[in-house]
């Protein structure tokens, strides 16, 4: 019972951290959520974003089973992520968000057993930016 109020704290605050975010996006204080984005994957993931975009998929494989998260928190990493990722751009930034992207919805998918309409979309719009560029 103690494990799982951690476990249900800990995905609060995350989703707080998550909706912050998005609040400061749609403020148009672009500048202020990438900050809070960047120092929510560094406390809360022990990753800074750096170091994920340089990332081989190999090592973000390792990297995601060495920490285990839990399938609630996966999903707040891909929705964090999923922030940073800007489909209608070739960058070299979107394709290595998009083969991490595609990793934990497969992780969600066949170890979790987690599907949600919102990553349905987002992994077919993930698809379609990995297939044009």
């Amino acid at each position: 019972m103690y494990r799982r109020d951690l476990l249900t704290a800990e995905i609060q605050k995350l989703a707080q951290a998550l909706a912050r975010i998005m609040g400061l996006q749609l403020e148009g204080k672009l500048e202020e959520a990438d900050n809070e984005l960047e120092h929510t994957l560094e406390e809360e993931f022990g990753i800074f974003l750096p170091d994920l975009l340089a990332s081989s998929l190999e090592d973000f494989l390792a990297f995601l089973a060495k920490k285990d998260f839990s399938p609630e928190k996966l999903d707040l990493f891909s929705q964090l992520l999923y922030l940073k990722f800007e489909p209608a751009e070739a960058a070299d930034k979107n394709k290595s968000l998009a083969e991490k992207l595609q990793a934990i919805y497969q992780i969600l998918e066949v170890k979790h057993h987690v599907i949600n309409m919102i990553n349905l979309g987002r992994q077919k719009s993930v698809k379609q930016h990995l297939r044009l560029y």
